[in-house]
């Protein structure tokens, strides 16, 4: 029997101290009277002695350390089964052994009567009560009432003698009960047991990820919170480590999930082997795995986050390919008793986002001030809902001339938003929020109508240029509203360029292809923007159907200075030649710049040397001008 099922057991024989304590004081009692009525020095004794075991039984049974032997997991349990069973042999052989002396040596009817009938009765209630261990309770049996049918036989009288038959039958039969009972006992108590440990069972289950075999959401909380209510007796900081892979989304698309699913496994594996020992290592859902670490002082938490990118950025094997990943990691550290869970979740996961914003493959550890950006993300973003109604946005134009006559060739849109709070918002600042709420598939098509009302008033050579978020790129109407918009304003088709970044087109190529030349079908020029400064990939130049290519002002704004640069953008632009395509430069300031381009025979270029953003009347203007001199 299993040692936590026999604890269960043995718990049952305290579980009533009520009834051994009723029973100890009722036998007790009658046994002293008829001894004090027969006046029989040998009943004394035995009634002293019975006295004496049941004041005995009653003190240990209601001890405070018996009642806790209730807790099945107690090791103490076995010896105190030993007291109960030496106890209850010997009550129960002085009740048979009284019950016998009375038969034997008074002629007193009423007497043999009351000691006869107290040791059944005892026998009787023992067996369902001491059921759940069944040599105990068939020894009371046999001690209690086998020697009254020894005396009732030894009295040589018929009656007596059947008397006796009929309590050893009594006796049969009350073992046959007492060991159905045990059975039930047992099976009920295994049962439960069964049913407790498959319970524990399934709620650790719940609380591991299926995929990893690490904790999951659930199970980092709670061990999260634990850790937290400690930290404070021991003295220790505990810092949180909550990392997010860089592009996972990438090698799922372009691999599949069976191989997004192998990189997972992998580095939960190499986080648990490294962290697991003396922390918590969690996987929070996708892509996101947690840490949690004690530490002395706050800048122990840094050479884990170093760790943990180490790990991280380590090739995994999957058939016969070598996958590589980046971690971003948000610090966040609590001192003992200042943080509740929920607050240091926030920290990390603003610092999550620090570091997302520096550029990914890296860590940043919580400062107050991240507190500030983020109520002003959110102060953006509410005042982004409801500012096309209140027409708050604008389109500024900036010129892209022609490297070689000077011309201008098109103007790019720029949205310009004056918020009525927040005053002038910088694209930069708000584009990415508009983006993340979804509110950027509206906006952008507001610029775009609004781009090709503005230019439909230009002079026919010139175009205008728009720029499309990778959410507009994945919106299922995008063509619709391209139309719409050309329809509206009455502007041909082909004076109209999107440009779309690099990125892009890593979120779904065989979609975004199909979207561009459907874009290219509408006689809609598109131009690759920021080219060189991401995922840059000859492929793409050949198969997707771009027309133009924008280099990037990162090799432009060195370019008279360093020969690497020059080198880089005379290959671009001699690449792009070949492919049937035009460049254009951005960012030109000097004019150093200016003519080192034109000696790549860059195709056209635009920046603060050649014209700044300007309003639309501005540019209006401008254009105007241009076509009264070149009529002149």
């Amino acid at each position: 029997m299993p040692d936590h099922v026999r604890a269960v057991l043995v718990t049952s024989l305290y579980a009533s101290p009520e009834s051994l304590v009723i029973g100890a004081i009722t036998s007790g009692g009658i046994a002293v009277i008829v001894a004090a009525a027969s006046g029989d020095p040998w009943l004394i004794v035995c009634a002293a002695l019975i006295a004496g075991v049941a004041v005995a039984r009653i003190v240990g049974v209601l001890r405070p350390a018996a009642v806790k032997v209730e807790r099945p997991e107690r090791p103490g349990a076995g010896r105190w089964e030993v007291y109960y069973r030496l106890g209850a042999f010997f009550y129960a052989g002085l009740l048979g052994l009284f019950g016998l002396l009375t038969l034997s040596r008074t002629e007193d009817g009423v007497l043999q009567l009351l000691s006869v009938t107290t040791a059944i009765g005892y026998a009787a209630g023992i067996a369902g009560r001491n059921a759940g261990r069944p040599m105990i309770a068939l020894s009371q049996l046999c001690l209690a009432a086998l020697p009254l049918s020894v005396g009732l036989f030894l009295e040589a009288d018929p009656l007596k003698a059947a008397m006796g038959v009929v309590i050893m039958l009594f006796v049969l039969a009350m073992m046959d009960i007492t060991l159905q009972t045990y059975e039930m006992i047992l099976k009920a108590t295994v049962s439960a047991e069964e049913k407790a440990a498959l319970a524990e069972r399934n709620a650790e289950i719940a609380r591991r990820d299926d995929l990893t075999g690490v904790s999951n959401r659930t199970a980092f909380l709670e061990k999260f919170e634990r850790q937290l209510a400690g930290s404070e007796g021991r003295g220790r900081l505990l810092s949180l480590h909550w990392l997010d892979l860089d592009r996972f989304k990438e090698v799922n698309d372009s691999l599949g999930h069976l191989a997004g699913n192998a990189l997972l496994v992998e580095v939960a594996s190499r986080l648990m082997a490294e962290f697991g020992a003396e922390g918590i290592v969690a996987r929070l859902g996708g892509d996101e795995f947690a840490i949690v670490r004690a530490v002395d002082v706050e800048a122990d938490a840094e050479p884990i986050a170093q760790r943990i990118l180490s790990l991280v950025a380590q090739p995994v094997e999957f058939r016969g390919r070598r996958l590589h990943v980046s971690a971003s990691v948000g610090v966040a550290v609590a001192p003992p008793g200042e943080a509740d869970a929920d607050t240091l979740l926030k920290n990390a996961d603003l610092a999550l986002y620090r570091a997302k914003e520096d550029g990914r493959n890296t860590y940043r550890v919580y400062a107050p001030e991240m507190d500030e950006k983020l109520e002003r993300q959110r102060q953006v973003g509410a005042e982004l809902h409801g500012a096309l109604a209140r027409r708050e946005f604008s389109l500024h134009f900036q010129p892209i001339f022609d490297l070689e006559t000077d011309e201008i060739l098109s103007c790019e849109a720029l949205l310009r938003w004056e918020n009525r709070r927040l005053g002038t918002v910088s694209p930069a600042e708000f584009i990415h929020i508009a983006e993340e709420s979804g509110l950027i598939v509206e906006i952008g098509g507001w610029v775009l109508r609004e781009a090709c009302r503005i230019a439909s008033a230009w002079p026919p050579h010139v175009r205008v240029a728009v720029n499309l978020s990778p959410i507009q790129l994945q919106s299922a109407n995008l063509l619709t509203v391209i139309m719409t918009a050309l329809s509206e304003s009455g502007l041909p088709a082909e004076r109209l360029e999107l440009e779309v970044t690099e990125s892009v087109l890593l979120y779904d190529i065989e979609a975004s292809l199909a979207v561009l030349n459907a874009i290219n079908r509408m006689n809609v020029a598109t131009t690759l923007d920021d080219f060189g400064t991401g995922y840059s990939s000859l492929s793409y130049l050949t198969k997707f159907p771009f027309q133009k290519l924008k280099i990037d002002r990162s090799f432009i704004v060195d370019l008279d200075e360093h020969p690497a640069h020059a080198a880089i953008v005379q290959t671009v632009v001699e690449l792009a030649t070949t492919l049937g395509m035009h460049t254009v430069a951005e960012g030109i300031e000097t004019p150093e710049q200016l003519e080192q381009l034109r000696r790549t025979r860059c195709t056209a270029g635009q920046g603060f040397l050649l014209g700044r953003p300007m309003p639309a009347s501005v540019v209006a203007s401008m254009l105007a001008g241009n076509a009264a001199r070149q009529r002149a």
